[in-house]
């Protein structure tokens, strides 16, 4: 991922570099730029361009200036609770949103280090690439996505689902850690 500028606007964008010779994560890519392009909110990046070359695809997106939450946790420790509530507001909103999609978009990897804070508080989810369309039969959900102390218990099995849930237990787990400062286990 490359930072650019666009001189003329006077504004950075975020550029994705993908080789075409990785076919299987050139795929997973596809699925994550097609599902971004529809997506329209303030706490998720939009993609702006997508340049297809000859060794390579370019995805230009929106930048996110900021902080990671993990950082602001090494940097900071816990943080105020009105802060966190704040945050939680934040992140209801955009998982409100993607779980109303139709089909529902699952984020499926919320942690500190996927959500950025950006100068004037507000908070963007980042990194799209274990997003997924949920689907009631469950088929493409069974991919195991697990970040100890963020995944819910359910996910830890084989047939373990995914849905909306999984988001949910995700961002109490992340705000928990943000509030405290202890990771959970």
């Amino acid at each position: 991922v490359y930072l650019a500028m666009n001189e003329r606007a006077n504004k950075f964008w975020a550029v994705k570099e993908i080789v075409k010779g990785d076919w299987g994560r050139l795929a997973l890519d596809r699925k994550e730029i097609e599902m971004l392009k529809r997506l329209k909110h303030p706490g998720i990046p939009s993609i702006v361009d997508v340049i297809e070359e000859r060794s390579r695809l370019l995805i230009v997106m929106d930048y996110v200036e900021g902080l990671s939450l993990d950082t602001l946790l090494l940097q900071q420790g816990a943080q105020p609770q009105e802060k966190v509530l704040d945050w939680a507001k934040q992140l209801c909103r955009a998982l409100l949103y993607l779980h109303s999609r139709k089909p529902p978009v699952i984020y499926r990897d919320l942690k500190p280090s996927n959500v950025m804070e950006r100068p004037d508080g507000t908070v963007v989810l980042i990194d799209f690439g274990a997003a997924r369309e949920y689907s009631s039969l469950g088929e493409e959900n069974l991919t195991v996505i697990l970040k100890q102390g963020y995944a819910p218990e359910e996910q830890y099995r084989a047939d373990g689902r995914q849905g909306p849930w999984t988001d949910i237990y995700a961002c109490c787990a992340v705000l928990y850690q943000m509030v405290s400062g202890i990771r959970p286990q």
